[in-house]
């Protein structure tokens, strides 16, 4: 039974409502794909996350070979600007840069050659939201056999995915961990996404909550759901390890 979670309850009103300080999934680094546009809204979005609680931030530009051909070169490159920049106006917040990579062709050879960022031992990757890649499952051992932990990132927003149950518990027996958005509970990528993302607070299935903020509705949404009751019911039912990293 999939239940409702974006609503103010009433049934804990002295239980604190759990923080995270640590987000995994962002676009805050400018001009390099669809997220920050220019340094300014970088910053502006970085002093949100940080009023927001966060105390630390990974950012992850997207990787992929038809779209955003960043490289590890290019995304360190960015992220000592914005940690020079983020220091200049004194934002109180840790920065570190990995890449959400595409599930593409281009992919294999960047793992191949190991050059690859992470977020710590894991790889966090993405897929067509239409279709699922046909050596979908090939890619995921061959990122295991280089050493690395799969991450899926919002795994709640591909639309191939129907039988919920049957498809996420099998790429569970397979070793993925899964990034909720946290703004899915919201409605905020739709009503497909927000059942889906609840169903997998359900199941205990969430291993990490990413922001996945590009711009400031993002962030303003972001805030909203944190302060919302939404935020028991994922860590009552879920382990959630972003506080490990």
């Amino acid at each position: 039974m999939i239940f409702s979670f974006f609503k103010k309850k009433k049934e804990h009103p002295k239980e604190v409502i759990p923080q995270l300080h640590t987000d995994i999934h962002s676009h805050l680094i400018p001009g390099i794909d669809d997220g920050a546009r220019d340094m300014e809204e970088s910053i502006l979005l970085l002093k949100m996350m940080h009023t927001l609680g966060y105390k630390k931030v990974i950012t992850t530009p997207h990787i992929m070979s038809d779209g955003y051909k960043n490289t590890p070169g290019v995304i360190r490159e960015g992220l000592e600007a914005l940690r020079r920049t983020a220091k200049k106006e004194q934002i109180d917040i840790e920065i570190d840069a990995a890449a959400e990579y595409y599930l593409d062709d281009g992919f294999y050879r960047q793992l191949r050659d190991r050059n690859v960022l992470t977020i710590g031992e894991y790889l966090l990757i993405e897929t067509s939201y239409i279709s699922k890649p046909l050596e979908f499952d090939a890619m995921i051992f061959e990122i295991q056999a280089a050493g690395f932990k799969p991450m899926l990132a919002h795994p709640e927003r591909y639309r191939y995915i129907k039988e919920l149950e049957k498809e996420y518990t099998a790429m569970k027996a397979k070793g993925i961990f899964f990034q909720v958005n946290i703004n899915s509970f919201s409605g905020h990528y739709g009503k497909e996404a927000k059942r889906k993302a609840e169903f997998l607070c359900s199941a205990g299935m969430i291993d990490f909550l990413g922001s996945d903020v590009h711009r400031m509705k993002q962030a303003e949404t972001l805030g909203e759901v944190l302060s919302n009751d939404v935020m028991h019911e994922i860590f009552r039912n879920n382990v959630i390890l972003n506080e490990s990293l």
